[in-house]
């Protein structure tokens, strides 16, 4: 199995010592299990390569609940983590050194207040959490490449992508509160006030878009079953993006990778910032 080591950032040796190990044929295998990748050009796709190297050697990535871990695994979930850091610096993913896998969805005890200061304590289901200062947690079932993947990008369904969604929130931690911005230091064209002003304005239209799909669903369907589907599917990504500003960010990540044309659409002015952040444009021809 491809050798993680340990540490907050891997040396030049150590990295290439872990790219000689991903064959020609992983490799190949990989990218194709995930077609969102195809729009890359060959410059891109062996910068990529070169990121997953150092991504496999400075983290460890260890299996949960009896998951036994391989190459292809490790592989697919590294890919798919340094697409977002692919024109940025590596250095945003240190502070950490750690990705656990469950082989599904996995529970996380919540707390949340009510309106009357009352603590409810419930478990929740989750495909993958990121922690602050602390390690990502994945579901490989909710990881692992999907058929969806391997299809037009623009096909039908939300944009899903676990691990772009994790690693977006690790980049909105970087500054310690989870509010939707990451850090701009290193875009100097970025201004943060505008950056806040363009996010709060797609956020709120996000919502108010969900709340009139929310009013147009009939009484007699089940908004929480598949029947609902056929409304929701109006909105350009999916609806948790509406639950705050720092999932907003996470989700639109998501869609700005994986399902960019209706986002676009959607919110030109926000999806101009992503590019300008991610310093990639998945609709450039």
């Amino acid at each position: 199995m491809l050798g993680w080591i340990f540490g907050r950032g891997a040396s030049t040796t150590q990295v290439a010592q872990v790219q000689a190990r991903i064959t020609p044929e992983l490799w190949t295998q990989t990218v194709r299990g995930h077609g969102f990748l195809a729009r890359l050009s060959q410059s891109e796709m062996d910068e990529l390569k070169s990121r997953c190297a150092w991504f496999l050697a400075s983290k460890s990535m260890t299996g949960a609940g009896g998951f036994v871990l391989n190459d292809a695994i490790c592989l697919s979930i590294a890919v798919q983590a340094c697409l977002p850091i692919l024109k940025l610096d590596p250095l945003l993913y240190h502070g950490w050194n750690e990705i656990i896998v469950y082989p599904a969805g996995f529970l996380i005890p919540r707390e949340e207040m009510d309106e009357d200061g009352v603590v409810h304590e419930y478990v929740q289901e989750a495909a993958g959490e990121a922690w602050d200062g602390g390690p990502v947690v994945l579901s490989w079932e909710d990881a692992a490449p999907r058929e969806a993947d391997l299809n037009d990008e623009d096909g039908p369904g939300h944009a899903f992508n676990v691990v772009v969604h994790e690693f977006a929130h690790k980049l909105d931690l970087i500054d310690g509160e989870p509010d939707g911005m990451p850090a701009l230091d290193a875009h100097p064209d970025l201004q943060p006030r505008r950056w806040r002003q363009v996010i709060t304005a797609s956020y709120e239209a996000f919502n108010d878009q969900l709340d009139a799909i929310e009013a147009a669903i009939p009484d007699d369907v089940d908004p929480e079953s598949e029947d609902a589907n056929a409304w929701y599917g109006q909105l350009p990504m999916d609806p948790y993006a509406a639950t705050d500003i720092a999932e907003f960010f996470a989700v639109s990540s998501e869609a700005f990778f994986v399902q960019p044309a209706p986002l676009a659409a959607a919110y030109p002015d926000w999806y101009a910032l992503l590019a300008a952040y991610y310093r990639q444009d998945p609709l450039a021809g």
